[in-house]
């Protein structure tokens, strides 16, 4: 379901003031999520290098520090309101004991369950079991899991957008979702993903422009793993979708925005495919495309309008570059190369080869086979 939320102040200076306040906000809970790994960094380790290692001991501190806020509250109330006399437990009011009773518990419980979580080399964490449900005959322990995750983490090629109380990550393997206290993890060949909601804001803090949020449900075949939501804005849609293997599914009713170099990279696709295609020569070899380096190059320019009746007038001329693009890259700086103030033109333009610098049109764009 679509829904529609926008601020509704009564000026334009209060407007701006709502933006402030929101902004600052935000500002204050990033700050709130990164102090306590920021202070103890040397014990928590490097994300780049062991990712789930470092998220076990991240999520068992975080549970630490917000426990004992109720007692740093008391703490910093007994120097704030002498005259109260807290540091006397026996002069105090009953209300206040049973705070600071409860205060101490809360801290001791945190403490408790985090030597349960650490013994066995934290086996016994909850980001641990749930590595522990994707074992089988390809990862004999939540360690092996632990290390393949690790691995593609420190890949260039991973998705990965959102706040840090709400990352999402989706590599070569597994479809991600870091959060305060946990991380939930999908196998990307189980999992099933659908748009179940957006939501259309008028101004967005940052930016200031109209913005998009999906909510996408992450549901798996293997019913040991549970299913969670992750939210993205639509304008990272289309580079989520090229990362995951199987498509997205969206309930009725939910309308994805896109951009509209977004959209011109589908109708680019599109053409593409209707085009003469290249041929291959069995002794030529394809390398990885030399924009994104993540999959083979798949395009060839070779000047096609001419023989579709379009060569009046035009400035396009043959390429004799090898396939060193892959079709995504290449519409991308097509559409880069345009006048963004007039869309209605960019099919019917004509861009330099971003090798060779020769000229072609979108009709001069051949997939390779």
């Amino acid at each position: 379901m679509q829904k529609k939320i926008s601020p509704t102040p009564a000026s334009l200076v209060s407007l701006h003031a709502w933006s402030q306040q929101t902004a600052v906000q935000s500002g204050a809970f990033y700050r709130q999520q990164c102090v306590a790994p920021n202070l103890f960094s040397s014990w928590l380790g490097s994300e780049d290098i062991g990712f789930i290692q470092y998220h076990v001991k991240r999520s068992s501190l975080t549970l630490l520090v917000h426990s004992s806020i109720p007692l740093g509250y008391y703490a910093g109330m007994c120097i704030a309101a002498p005259e109260k006399n807290l540091p006397y437990i026996n002069q105090v009011s009953a209300g206040w004991q049973a705070f600071l009773g409860l205060s101490l518990c809360l801290q001791l419980l945190s403490l408790g369950l985090i030597f349960y979580w650490s013994r066995r080399r934290w086996s016994n964490h909850p980001i641990s079991r749930t590595l522990q449900v994707h074992t089988g005959p390809q990862w004999a322990g939540w360690g092996a899991v632990a290390t393949s995750i690790n691995t593609e983490f420190r890949r260039i090629d991973k998705f990965a957008s959102g706040a840090p109380g709400a990352r999402v990550i989706v590599t070569e393997t597994w479809v991600i979702k870091v959060t305060t206290y946990h991380v939930h993890v999908a196998q990307q060949t189980d999992a099933h993903l659908t748009v179940t909601e957006s939501r259309q804001h008028q101004m967005s803090p940052d930016s200031g422009t109209p913005t998009q949020t999906l909510t996408l449900r992450v549901a798996s075949i293997n019913q040991a793993v549970n299913p969670f939501d992750i939210r993205l804005m639509s304008t990272e849609y289309s580079e989520l979708r090229e990362k995951l293997h199987a498509p997205i599914r969206s309930a009725a009713n939910v309308v994805i925005h896109q951009t509209i170099s977004d959209r011109f990279l589908d109708t680019f696709r599109a053409q593409a495919d209707l085009n003469q295609p290249y041929l291959l020569p069995s002794e030529m070899e394809v390398e990885l495309c030399i924009g994104c380096m993540q999959v083979p190059a798949g395009a060839k320019l070779i000047r096609l309008c001419c023989e579709e009746g379009y060569d009046s007038g035009s400035e396009c001329r043959q390429c004799f570059c090898r396939p060193m693009w892959c079709l995504s890259c290449l519409g991308r700086w097509f559409s880069s190369r345009q006048d963004q103030d007039r869309p209605e033109t960019w099919l019917a333009s004509s861009v330099p080869c971003p090798t060779c610098r020769s000229k072609f049109c979108i009709l001069d764009v051949c997939l390779v086979r």
